[in-house]
């Protein structure tokens, strides 16, 4: 399912460029025709020489070409390359919840049928799972196209590759045009960025042959000029000249050889390091520990101390933000200003930390700092703040990931990670992530056996996931686990959980009289413990559950239960689920009017969330309801509309296995009045809406139409 509408908005996740982009036609000409022709472009080329730069402009120029998008993967903070495909996955908003396909195959199947570009960003640390990765995707798909940068080829089958150069830097021989003083695109580029810095400088006659000596000084490597560049804030050209001469001299001392391109960034870093002042250099290393980016209070609290005062790291974050070490991530939705760093800069900002000594009490911070986060957080499910929540969470996917690493790979830090994962179980839900939520659960209670209350509650997590991706074996094994362990411990709440999860296992077994039972057994104990989030997740089963087992009214009875535990509480969030599994009551019982009320009050908050579980649950029932209706194009569509969003949740086409058999009925009969050409056409053109295209067609008022 496409996320933009029908023509004008791009599709696809592509930031927006927050400077200039200079130069590059003949690249940017190149690699469009190498794509043109070729399923795998690979842009090489040393670090800082422009390679994610020219690969959005590229994504930007061929977007046309893809109908179903361009999306950026970015790579660089991923350290743990099990993750690759999950994060590929969620650069696209799919996800991966069944328990017997890999999320790759999950990634293929869902991309069968599709025309975009993948831009993966940062490559070189990942080569042999990405170039296993591209291969697997590129044989399962004829429509998809990827675009790597990488400072290695991936060296796979069918790669093409295109070395981004350095830019070209004029001859210091070359006659000066007064026309032309900003002739040559490094030239252009250093005063284009100059004039940002210090607004009114310009290339002339005088500075000119001294801005051309620092462009072949550094190269032409655009990310060296452009920290030289903002020099010229605090010192003429000539001096900036002399400073890179003194480091790039020292480099080169004793060898006639040229200095390697490499190095000749390593000294424009080294440089620009040394022109901050002893606090913004500790800043700099410090905040090298954070993924995907920071924000000022946790600057404030990982970075501050240790020589740095607190009430001072805004000035010094603002600081390295002049130099450009740091940079405003542009964000419109985020009421706080967000900072993250170039990776080549993050990577001297971690060596230098390392030499500091002060590694491990900066990520022990920052994994400290994550925590509280995630423990801040978990008390605010079902109340009037889960949303601002569910988005802190997901802005800080990649810091939690390093978080959670420091926790399994430092001895003696396991448990801290049972406690996070576990108390992340909203996210990995709300999300479809059930596949990673597992992934560091199973890692920290391999690490951790010993018994413990955040043991317990791990297992009892890990089990609900894995039933979740419908490997009700494993999730009965570390259900069953859980349950001991809490008995011993006198965890009650465990016990709730486990008994709940052991209602649901039977319920997606179609054991529905048993699963009744145990789901009621399950929402007394939250309802005696005074756990509103279980009596909630108790009351969403139950009202499922009836409503299968063919007891309407007691599932609309329960329904509203659930959606009034929700308005009490102000949860707009979970206030969705319980539409969703009410309007299906709702509609068992006869009343398809107030079914559709409810699904259209649900899906605006479902789409602001960005839960598409539950939009398509609302496309599937109203897919239901029109062919109830006889309206049997109209369900046909909606049933293509749903199956997309299904397969990009990670879901079985149909939906879920507990709405196989409404699904199939209506599926047939649409089929048996319109005929398999009529109803795969109709299918198929559902299947094909972008997301708005399916929302509005959802939405439309059929009260007054005729059976078709």
């Amino acid at each position: 399912m496409r996320t933009g509408v029908g023509s004008p908005r791009p599709v696809g996740n592509l930031p927006g460029e927050v400077t200039s982009f200079v130069g590059r036609r003949r690249e940017v000409a190149q690699a469009v025709r190498l794509l043109r022709r070729a399923r795998l472009l690979t842009l090489t080329g040393v670090a800082g020489v422009g390679k994610t730069r020219l690969a959005l402009r590229v994504a930007v120029r061929t977007r046309e070409a893809f109908p179903d998008g361009v999306w950026l993967v970015e790579l660089a903070a991923l350290t743990d390359e099990k993750l690759l495909a999950p994060t590929v996955a969620d650069a696209l908003g799919i996800h991966h919840q069944q328990g017997q396909r890999s999320t790759t195959q999950t990634l293929a199947d869902y991309l069968a049928d599709k025309r975009l570009l993948l831009v993966l960003d940062n490559c070189e640390h990942l080569l042999d799972p990405c170039a296993v990765l591209t291969s697997r995707l590129l044989r399962a798909t004829t429509g998809v196209r990827i675009l790597a940068t990488s400072r290695q080829a991936l060296g796979t089958a069918g790669e093409h590759l295109l070395e981004v150069p350095p830019l070209p830097v004029p001859d210091l021989g070359q006659p000066v045009i007064p026309r032309a003083l900003t002739r040559g695109e490094a030239v252009r580029l250093f005063a284009e960025r100059a004039a940002l810095a210090r607004p009114g400088f310009a290339v002339d006659a005088g500075n000119r042959a001294t801005v051309v000596r620092i462009c072949h000084r550094l190269d032409g490597i655009p990310l060296a000029i452009e920290l030289a560049a903002l020099r010229v804030r605090a010192m003429p050209v000539a001096e900036i000249l002399i400073g890179l001469d003194d480091y790039l001299g020292f480099l080169s001392t004793g060898s006639r050889v040229a200095v390697p391109r490499a190095q000749t960034l390593r000294a424009a870093i080294d440089w620009s390091f040394a022109l901050c002042s002893s606090l913004e250099q500790q800043l700099w290393a410090r905040a090298s520990v954070f993924a995907g980016g920071f924000d000022l209070d946790a600057a404030e609290v990982v970075c501050g101390g240790m020589g740095i005062a607190c009430e001072d790291v805004f000035d010094l974050v603002a600081g390295l933000v002049d130099k450009s070490v740091l940079t405003v991530v542009p964000d419109e939705t985020d009421v706080r200003a967000r900072y993250r760093m170039l990776e080549a800069i993050r990577q001297h900002g971690q060596e230098r930390l390392a030499s500091s000594g002060h590694l491990m009490v900066v990520r022990a911070r920052h994994r400290d700092h994550y925590r509280q986060l995630v423990m801040r957080a978990r008390p605010e499910w079902l109340g009037p703040n889960e949303l601002p929540w569910i988005t802190v969470l997901r802005r800080e996917h990649a810091n939690l990931r390093a978080a959670l690493e420091f926790c399994l790979t430092e001895p003696g830090q396991a448990r801290a990670g049972l406690e996070i994962t576990a108390a992340l179980r909203h996210h990995w839900v709300r999300f479809c992530t059930h596949g990673e939520g597992r992934y560091w659960l199973d890692r920290a209670l391999e690490l951790d056996p010993e018994p413990s209350p955040q043991r317990a509650n791990a297992l009892w997590v890990d089990g609900h996931l894995a039933l979740l991706q419908a490997d009700l074996v494993t999730a009965r094994s570390l259900l069953e686990q859980a349950r001991v362990l809490a008995h011993r411990l006198g965890d009650e709440s465990v016990l709730a959980y486990t008994t709940l999860c052991f209602g649901v296992a039977a319920f997606f077994q179609n054991d529905l009289h048993h699963a009744v039972t145990l789901l009621e057994d399950a929402l007394a104990r939250h309802q005696e413990l005074d756990d509103p989030p279980g009596v909630w997740l108790g009351l969403i089963y139950l009202t499922l559950a009836t409503a299968v087992l063919g007891d309407p009214d007691r599932a609309v009875a329960l329904g509203e239960k659930c959606l009034a535990l929700c308005d009490s509480r102000g949860a707009s969030s979970s206030r969705t689920y319980a539409l969703a599994v009410l309007s299906l009551g709702r509609w068992l019982s006869g009343d398809r009017q107030e079914a559709c009320r409810l699904i259209r009050d649900g899906i605006p908050a479902a789409l602001r969330i960005g839960d598409w579980w539950v939009v398509a649950h609302y496309l599937e029932t109203l897919a239901w309801i029109a062919g109830a209706d006889g309206l049997h194009t109209r369900a046909a569509r909606l049933l293509g509309a749903a199956h997309a969003i299904w397969r990009s949740a990670g879901t079985p086409s149909s939906g879920p296995r507990y709405l196989a058999s409404i699904h199939d009925r209506c599926q047939q009969h649409a089929l048996s009045v319109l005929g398999n050409e009529q109803f795969t056409a109709a299918f198929r053109h559902g299947a094909r809406f972008t997301l708005d295209q399916a929302i509005e067609y959802a939405l439309e008022d059929t009260s007054d139409r005729t059976a078709t």
